[in-house]
C-alpha cells in the first residue's frame, strides 16, 4: 500500500472509531450493556481506547512504510484533538438532535 494510500487509511479509521461510541448502545459496538443504556462516561472512556486503537494502527502502517519517528507531547495533543473533532458528527447525532422515537414519548 502506497504512503499517500495508508494515511487516507488511518484517517477513515479514525473518523468510524470516533464516531463508533455514540452510534450504538452496545460496548465497543460489540457487547451489550445491562439496561441497555450507555452513559457518557462509558462513550468517553469508548473514545479514549478507540483512540489509542486508532494510534496503533497508525503505527503499524507507519512501521511498515520505514522507520518509526519520535513523537514528544504536541504529537499526542494535536492527534488527540483532532480525534475529538473526528467524534463531532457523532455526539451531534446523539445529544444534539431530536429523535422521533423520543418526540413521540415527550
Amino acid at each position: 500500500m502506497s504512503q499517500n494510500a495508508s494515511v487516507w487509511v488511518v484517517l477513515l479509521v479514525a473518523l468510524a472509531a470516533a464516531n463508533l461510541p455514540f452510534l450504538n448502545e452496545r460496548l465497543f459496538g460489540l457487547v451489550p450493556l445491562p439496561g441497555g443504556v450507555k452513559l457518557l462516561a462509558v462513550r468517553v472512556g469508548e473514545l479514549v481506547v478507540l483512540y489509542f486503537v486508532s494510534g496503533g494502527i497508525g503505527l503499524l502502517f507507519e512501521s511498515r512504510a520505514g522507520q518509526i519517528a519520535p513523537q514528544g507531547w504536541e504529537f499526542y495533543a494535536v492527534t488527540a484533538a483532532l480525534f475529538v473533532v473526528l467524534a463531532f458528527p457523532g455526539f451531534t447525532w446523539r445529544y444534539l438532535l431530536k429523535h422521533r422515537s423520543h418526540a413521540a414519548h415527550g
